[in-house]
């Protein structure tokens, strides 16, 4: 039996933690979706489409990594895909009290999810999306924090907006 997870998340951007979560989980799974939300209420720099495509140029050499875009709720595009199991990072204590509520929330949803967790590597655990943002918008060098693609097109998108 195929063990699939899925990790969604906006990821706009995808930062180098997102990046190590994946990699760590897909050594211990045969497959990782990793779900882009469209739908989400963050004022998004990057459109759903555009993270897509960047993430998939990321792990394009990895096959047990797959990118997929979904809007509504989880648990929908969960049972959608026949896929249960979900994985979410974790950098704080404070990321805990909120992934702890979606869990539960997903859970009521639909009995079949299971959240599980992956604390982010210590190296990642300061990697915000804001901090990404701001750094780039104050003519910073991000290439620690995300991967060099990512740093592209966001200061297309971020440097055009000044």
């Amino acid at each position: 039996m195929k063990k699939t997870v899925i990790y969604p998340g906006s990821f706009d951007p995808l930062t180098n933690g997102h990046v190590n979560i994946i990699k760590r989980a897909a050594s211990f799974f045969d497959e990782v979706i990793i779900a882009v939300a469209g739908n989400s209420n963050k004022n998004s720099v990057l459109s759903p489409d555009e993270r897509v495509s960047i993430i998939k140029k990321i792990f394009a050499s990895n096959k047990k990594i797959r990118v997929d875009q979904f809007s509504g709720l989880l648990a929908h595009y969960a049972a959608k895909k026949k896929v249960y199991l979900v994985l979410r990072g974790m950098r704080t204590v404070q990321d805990f009290e909120y992934e702890l509520q979606m869990a539960r929330s997903n859970n009521k949803l639909s009995s079949k999810i299971e959240t599980i967790f992956m604390v982010a590597d210590a190296d990642y655990s300061h990697i915000s999306s804001s901090l990404i943002k701001d750094i780039i918008r104050l003519g910073g060098n991000a290439t620690e924090f995300i991967p060099k693609i990512v740093e592209k097109e966001l200061k297309k998108k971020i440097l055009k907006k000044v």
